[in-house]
């Protein structure tokens, strides 16, 4: 199976104009993406990913990192070329 670029196919749908920072956020990565990227959305996301129980507790930075983090790693398993930076 071919390497995809997803950084490159991300950049070129954001644009130099949207101000998402799809690299960091995942609310961004999933408006990007025309995806839901509501609380709701990100939580339901999260439990079928398999986020820890404590990290979707009232904080939503914890999760939302952990799940940006879980689906950078989720695309390089599944043939995206992701660089290190991005899933560490």
């Amino acid at each position: 199976m071919a390497m995809v670029d997803v950084v490159s196919k991300l950049d070129n749908m954001a644009g130099k104009e949207t101000g998402l920072d799809w690299k960091v956020s995942i609310v961004d990565l999933l408006k990007l993406l025309g995806m839901d990227s509501s609380l709701n959305a990100r939580k339901e996301l999260a439990k079928e990913l398999g986020c820890p129980p404590d990290m979707m507790g009232g904080d939503s930075a914890k999760m939302n990192v952990w799940l940006h983090k879980t689906v950078m790693q989720k695309i390089a398993e599944n043939g995206g070329n992701i660089p290190k930076n991005l899933l560490s």
